[in-house]
């Protein structure tokens, strides 16, 4: 079923912030840029937590956020709902069911309505759903948001992406190994093709201390990733087996939930690490999961710009990191990070024995990533990247939908010709 959660609460709120800091705008200035974002439905994993800082975060007096939710009944996902926005639930569990019509529909005519801008879609189905219905209502700038290297794509997938470049006016990708993977599979023309990086709320992660150089009694490695084939924890399971021999007292904990908890449970348990490597599920505080580990590990297979990999520069942890996607564009072998090769459980259990033997290593590393997390990747930066481009879209629309100017000449009466007519009786 639909549901629209009416915007007055906030736009009142907004309202009053600006009247108590003594702002306003002309009569006359141009209102917001109305962004409607659709997304299959919210969770706690990276994407969505980049689109809920843009939700939360963006200045609504240059770009006002809409939250379209494909499907949007699941009660995790309602309890991440931000209150900074409307949010429409469409209730669709499937583009093949009926009911996508209908809602298709009851989308369109809330386009028209709500004069949207800018519909910015997430995923696959939200975008197969979203980029088509936007041209349908005549939305002027339709987007669609790849923040991986296409790892999931299928035959029909590159088909359809195909398809769909003649109804997507921008892409957005989070870094250039993304954009890179989508121009290869999907061939979209390059100058539709934005890369906007991704950035990390440093107040998050502002009062973690800084790593000590004394070697911990206990070691305690750790990584927060879904338990998903691609993110490689068999890899680091395997590389838990070597440490723990050197390292007998070591604790290797995942933070994070998914369908590979059981296989993983059991592979733990016969690599002869029941008592010591722990898959807590979700964890609401990764700062405080992140202040308890001598050393942060990336073990994907696959990945765009890390947010996981952000958030552990941020929190200035030593890091251990496979080389892919963007993780080379973040750490910088030897001076933020160490990298290795995806898949190498062999290599992964050296570099983290390294951090562990070597603590001032490991100090200075987390210290350079941490400074680097401030310095570029800052989500405030992020914010302003996309408020920026959002107007760029609906300037660069105005400027060249302009017609053309016209020279005014004063106007002075012709000399008539000596053969003309100029009889009134003559038509």
């Amino acid at each position: 079923m639909q549901q629209l959660i009416s915007p007055k609460p906030v736009i009142a709120a907004h309202a009053a912030h600006v009247r108590q800091r003594g702002e306003g705008c002309p009569a006359a200035s141009p209102r917001p840029v109305r962004v409607c974002f659709v997304i299959d439905e919210l969770g706690t994993a990276g994407t969505e937590g980049q689109l809920l800082a843009l939700l939360r975060h963006l200045d609504r007096r240059r770009v006002w956020p809409y939250l379209c939710l494909l499907r949007g009944d699941n009660p995790a996902s309602q309890a991440l709902e931000p209150d900074a926005c409307p949010i429409l639930r469409l209730g669709v569990g499937s583009l093949c069911h009926p009911r996508a019509l209908l809602a298709l529909g009851r989308f369109l005519r809330f386009l028209r309505r709500e004069r949207i801008d800018v519909v910015q879609t997430y995923f696959a189905d939200s975008t197969y759903f979203g980029i088509p219905a936007a041209w349908l209502a005549g939305v002027p700038h339709r987007i669609r948001t790849r923040n991986n290297v296409g790892h999931w794509l299928t035959p029909l997938h590159r088909r359809l992406g195909r398809l769909l470049n003649a109804f997507t006016t921008q892409t957005i990708t989070n870094c250039a190994a993304a954009r890179q993977a989508l121009m290869a599979a999907e061939q979209p023309r390059p100058e539709t093709v934005r890369v906007l990086e991704n950035g990390v709320d440093l107040d998050r992660f502002g009062d973690l201390p800084p790593l000590t150089a004394r070697p911990a009694a206990r070691p305690h490695i750790g990584v927060v990733a879904n338990l998903r084939p691609v993110k490689g924890l068999d890899v680091f399971v395997r590389a838990a087996a070597l440490i723990h021999t050197r390292y007998p007292q070591a604790v290797f904990t995942v933070a994070g939930e998914g369908e590979l908890r059981k296989p993983l449970e059991q592979q733990a348990a016969a690599e002869g690490l029941a008592e010591h490597f722990w898959l807590l599920g979700r964890v609401t505080d990764i700062a405080g999961f992140l202040a308890g580990l001598d050393v942060a590990v990336l073990c994907s297979h696959a990945e765009g710009m890390s947010n996981t990999l952000l958030e552990y520069m941020a929190a200035g942890r030593a890091i251990v990191a496979t080389c892919v996607g963007a993780t080379p564009e973040l750490i910088a072998d030897g001076i933020h990070g160490l990298l290795v090769p995806p898949g190498d459980a062999l290599k992964l259990a050296e570099a983290i024995v390294r951090l562990l033997e070597d603590r001032e290593l490991a100090q200075r590393l987390g210290a350079a990533a941490r400074q680097r997390a401030q310095e570029r990747y800052n989500r405030e930066a992020m914010i302003r990247r996309f408020e920026d481009f959002y107007l760029s879209l609906v300037r660069e629309a105005a400027r060249t939908s302009r017609p053309p100017s016209l020279t005014v000449r004063p106007y002075s009466r012709p000399e008539p010709r000596p053969d003309a007519c100029t009889s009134p009786n003559v038509r």
